[in-house]
């Protein structure tokens, strides 16, 4: 039986391009090093380089690590990367009130958008595993 595929290695490495603020690494359910590497520019540029190796196994374990789903991760990470300001991916999530909140107040003024970085993992797995009873 094969794992389903919940991240992908292409958004990995697109999001890697910015891996210096950490994307990469909230992407694959990493926060606290994705912050750190957000503070200190991926390790001064060290942990970036050595992260173009990594994220083949980073994608095997956050495959492992959250659900599979009717909520793409992959779609609601683009959404949050580039849109997130405006609320496009809780949106998409159908979490319309926060979404509207986000849309009317840039992210709740950036705070939620950065809460976000950190939980939005862990928010697809539960609406998806809500899903699946």
């Amino acid at each position: 039986m094969t794992q389903p595929q919940t991240h992908t290695p292409v958004i990995g490495y697109l999001l890697w391009i910015f891996g210096f603020l950490g994307a990469h690494r909230f992407y694959y359910g990493r926060p606290i090093s994705g912050t750190l590497y957000f503070f200190t520019l991926g390790l001064l540029g060290i942990g970036w380089l050595v992260d173009l190796f990594l994220i083949p196994s980073m994608n095997r374990d956050a495959d492992i690590r959250f659900h599979d789903g009717p909520i793409d991760y992959n779609t609601a990470w683009i959404l949050l990367t580039f849109l997130g300001l405006f609320g496009i991916h809780r949106l998409y999530m159908e979490k319309w009130i926060s979404g509207i909140l986000y849309l009317l107040t840039g992210g709740i003024f950036g705070l939620g958008y950065i809460y976000d970085f950190w939980t939005l993992n862990d928010q697809i797995s539960l609406l998806n595993g809500s899903n699946q009873e």
